[in-house]
């Protein structure tokens, strides 16, 4: 046992109260993820980052959303304005996409490591359909896993470079879904086979990087009945198909997409093999049952949140309006949403 619990939770503002401050100290999560509701300005937000850590006394990560387009927590007039993934990738045509998803992913982990962020929830290797529901679409690289692959590696590499851990995202696969799985429960029928050819396919090249999150989506050939978050059978395909090696953190457990109270969530999740429990509203009373029904981080699962941790490392040097104008360059000029 270590002593920390296996979640990342979120706060509930941009400031942390005495008594927030005094839950986590208690509740000791293996780390943070921050919101829009959570940031105003570089002054504020550093200070926040700084006093999360200081509650829980120790260099816990702390997690965004920071994709650029729609899901960008951090925005204008303080930060770079991004626009979404896939317009981007187009824009850049094949022969440059890598390239210039490297740049952005730079570019990015330079801002969040001035703010005190060092674990962004990205690449995305979803493999894009036409019938993708546009929360996703927009997002994603591509609808070829090979495009996708070369995409996912530039943009960890590129965060890495500056000092952020990525997150590979949404394990095993999201493409296929076609509703909102903030809201209700995606189900994929497509065939096992199509399945290891596209969709597990562009995760595999992909599987070294350290930490990971499930999707909230039923796979009907692998396990009709329970979401991959909470399927034994699909977490067993992410590890041994797929080949992920690295903390497994389950998505969001308070989005739509799932059944049952909160509590009984973290648990189901566990129970299937994910390493850390994501819960992000901020909710007081729901963390709490969240912490209830986890328990400590232990066994293989610590041993491979210590070893994401581990590649944590001081950002490389960054000559920003050199690679700025290279991203420019790239993009014939049209950098920023």
């Amino acid at each position: 046992m270590s002593g920390l619990s296996a979640t990342i939770l979120g706060c509930e503002g941009p400031r942390l109260s005495p008594d927030e401050a005094r839950f986590f100290a208690e509740a000791q999560p293996w780390g943070f993820i921050l919101f829009a509701r959570n940031i105003e300005d570089p002054t504020q937000l550093l200070a926040l980052t700084s006093d999360l850590r200081a509650a829980v006394g120790r260099d816990a990560p702390i997690l965004i959303d920071q994709e650029g387009g729609r899901v960008q927590r951090m925005r204008a007039p303080y930060w770079r304005q991004w626009r979404p993934a896939l317009e981007q990738m187009a824009q850049a045509g094949p022969a440059r996409a890598a390239r210039a998803m490297y740049l952005r992913a730079r570019l990015i982990a330079h801002e969040l490591r001035e703010m005190g962020i060092d674990v962004n929830c990205m690449p995305l290797a979803d493999v894009a359909r036409e019938t993708t529901h546009p929360v996703l679409l927009n997002r994603l690289y591509g609808t070829e896993p090979d495009t996708v692959i070369g995409a996912g590696r530039a943009v960890a590499q590129g965060l890495v470079a500056g000092g952020v851990l990525p997150v590979l995202k949404h394990l095993p696969g999201y493409g296929l879904g076609e509703v909102d799985s903030h809201l209700s429960l995606p189900r994929v029928s497509a065939t096992l086979e199509e399945l290891m050819q596209v969709d597990f396919a562009a995760f595999k090249p992909l599987a070294d990087l350290p930490l990971g999150m499930t999707a909230h989506i039923v796979y009907e050939a692998i396990d009709p009945d329970l979401p991959a978050t909470f399927s034994r059978d699909l977490i067993g395909m992410i590890r041994s198909e797929i080949g992920f090696e690295g903390a497994l953190m389950t998505d969001d457990l308070s989005m739509g997409a799932l059944p049952g109270p909160i509590g009984e969530r973290a648990a189901r999740a566990c129970a299937a093999g994910c390493d850390l429990i994501l819960h992000c509203n901020g909710d007081r009373a729901e963390m709490a049952l969240v912490l209830a029904d986890t328990g400590a981080l232990s066994g293989a699962a610590l041993a491979r949140c210590e070893r994401a941790l581990t590649q944590r490392a001081h950002p490389a040097p960054l000559d920003i309006a050199a690679a700025e104008a290279d991203l420019a360059d790239l993009l014939d000029g049209e950098v920023y949403g």
